[in-house]
């Protein structure tokens, strides 16, 4: 029996000649040895109650059973797991993050809770994106530094951009790709970075262009916030507001998230106003009631 397995995450992607100007797709190596195969595969018996609820969970959301290694990587599926970050959960939820979602302080400990969350966030990021690769990256690192990654590389598919990423996240998503290696499922992950190929994402190209172009800073907001209220807490002219986020306003009726943009030197003081603009946005809406 070998001590070791290279898989060489090369995709070999045929496209048209006049669509990418891309022959083929590359991601670095990932060796995964039979040593760390059998951690992942111990961690996963261990907690095989908690992984049968979230791969149930991941089912009823039309997500796929692979999903589950986000949570092994993240947490190996320890509820109480405190990162250096304050993300805390099986699912890592920073305070921000989860309150966008509507998830209480709290709940980033609870399993039912926070895994529901997390199947609204991986569905969204999912739709962005159309790739799990990508995903798992925007999972960790948020999707502004994807999005200035893209734009530094001038491309929106992972193994053109990842370079430009934080080196947590490029480690974050190998590991990802060694769980997958280890549950069987590395075929399947394959296959859906490949079909992600001959998609193209205007959307994710346009918020790449602005966010680098523009310095901005991104935080993701829902549905309850209103662009209005945004706009004269942080004294922007709405106009402004609009360019530099062409499509929340129709995410945030689609889809009920969306990531808003701010320059660089506006976003603390929108960090600092978000309560009081949540405040307000939510008075207004009852008043139109």
């Amino acid at each position: 029996m070998v001590s070791s397995y290279v898989y060489t995450f090369f995709l070999c992607v045929c496209l048209l000649q006049n669509y990418t100007g891309l022959a083929a797709q590359e991601f670095p190596v990932v060796k995964v040895s039979a040593s760390k195969t059998a951690m992942y595969r111990t961690i996963l018996a261990k907690h095989k109650d908690m992984v049968a609820f979230i791969e149930y969970t991941l089912v009823q959301n039309g997500l796929p059973k692979m999903m589950r290694n986000l949570a092994l990587i993240e947490s190996s599926f320890d509820k109480r797991t405190v990162s250096t970050a304050k993300a805390v959960g099986v699912w890592q939820f920073m305070e921000e993050h989860a309150a966008d979602y509507g998830l209480k302080s709290e709940d980033r400990y609870d399993v039912y809770h926070s895994t529901q969350t997390a199947m609204k966030s991986l569905k969204n990021l999912y739709a962005k994106y159309g790739n799990w690769i990508t995903v798992v990256a925007a999972y960790n690192c948020g999707e502004g530094n994807v999005a200035k990654a893209m734009v530094k590389a001038n491309a929106n598919h992972y193994d053109r951009f990842y370079m430009y990423l934080p080196r947590e996240t490029i480690r974050h998503v190998d590991k990802f790709i060694e769980a997958c290696a280890a549950t069987g499922e590395l075929s399947f992950l394959i296959a859906d970075y490949k079909k992600s190929a001959f998609k193209q994402d205007p959307e994710i190209s346009v918020k790449a262009e602005i966010a680098a172009d523009l310095m901005l800073a991104s935080t993701a907001i829902n549905s309850a916030y209103s662009l209005a209220i945004i706009a004269e807490e942080m004294a922007i002219q709405r106009t402004d507001l609009e360019k530099w986020n062409p499509k929340v306003a129709e995410e945030l009726l689609t889809k009920g998230t969306s990531t808003l943009y701010l320059p660089i030197d506006k976003m603390p003081d929108f960090i600092i106003r978000q309560h009081s603009i949540l405040i307000r946005s939510i008075q207004m809406l009852n008043d139109h009631d």
